[in-house]
């Protein structure tokens, strides 16, 4: 396995790629693969919600996925893949911008990429498309290991897998944990006020693998419950968790445990980049 020149090549690359005012940090590239959650079959006729039509033209028909390269990979063998996972009302491109995400990232250090695959863009939808299906998150991952090998000439290996999101995203995580076909690589999920849901594939992944897990929710965005509902399970099951109540806490206690439950006072938008929490959680899993 020869080694990949990121620092080199990086400085060669057609900037064009970028998206944004990232160059300072890396390079931001914007990829189409056959693997993303749209489009599918299941939002051919779009999706009602409230009385509202989101058509599949405007809203489920972008195969889009960013992968952010930063630039202080420098020479590295391989890497970990950190993917998040937008919510509704939203798109990878907003995200980025609203939550500071590659700001957050990049301050981090994570010796990582960045990868948003759009998912059902600017709608009331937590659909995760295609990813739900066995098997299609591995597909993903190798199309977009293939894409950099080939722009980058030269050869990949990831270590890790993080799998990161907001609200809505808790469906297309959780069918990634159930059947992606990389669940023995995921080492650590973190939810950004997300547990509305399928709570039983978490379960299962914390009881059955060793990843880290971080549940960071609010008091009115529906999430409370189900979040005090598995912490119930596991003191049931004694699998030890730490809880912490509020948002004033060290960063070393993020790492008492590895899972975490965070009783945010904060509101349902402010729990990604208030704080730089996305940076805080991400160094804390070094």
């Amino acid at each position: 396995m020869k080694k990949i020149l990121l620092l080199s090549i990086l400085l060669l690359m057609n900037l064009s790629a970028q998206s944004g005012d990232f160059g300072k940090y890396g390079t931001l590239h914007r990829f189409e693969f056959a693997n993303t959650m749209f489009p599918d079959s299941g939002r051919d006729s779009g999706h009602v919600y409230n009385g509202e039509h989101y058509s599949k033209a405007e809203h489920y028909n972008d195969s889009t996925t960013l992968v952010f390269v930063p630039d202080y990979l420098g020479q590295a063998e391989s890497f970990d893949i950190v993917f998040y996972f937008h919510g509704w009302h939203n798109n990878v491109d907003s995200s980025l911008t609203q939550f500071n995400l590659i700001e957050q990232f990049y301050s981090s250090g994570r010796k990582a990429i960045l990868v948003l695959t759009e998912g059902p863009k600017n709608s009331a939808d937590s659909f995760g498309g295609k990813l739900e299906e066995k098997g299609v998150f591995k597909l993903l991952v190798d199309e977009i290991m293939s894409k950099l090998e080939a722009v980058y000439e030269s050869d990949f290996e990831f270590d890790n897998i993080s799998l990161a999101g907001h609200s809505g995203a808790y469906r297309v995580i959780a069918y990634i944990l159930l059947h992606g076909g990389l669940t023995d690589k995921i080492n650590e999920v973190i939810l950004f006020d997300a547990l509305y849901a399928d709570v039983e594939k978490y379960s299962y992944w914390l009881d059955h693998y060793d990843g880290r897990f971080i549940n960071i929710y609010t008091p009115n965005a529906g999430t409370k419950y189900e979040s005090e509902n598995l912490m119930q399970c596991l003191t049931a099951w004694e699998i030890p968790f730490t809880f912490i109540d509020g948002d004033d806490f060290s960063d070393s206690r993020l790492n008492e445990n590895r899972i975490i439950f965070i009783a945010s006072k904060f509101g349902h938008y402010e729990v990604i980049s208030t704080r730089n929490q996305f940076e805080r959680f991400l160094k804390s899993g070094e």
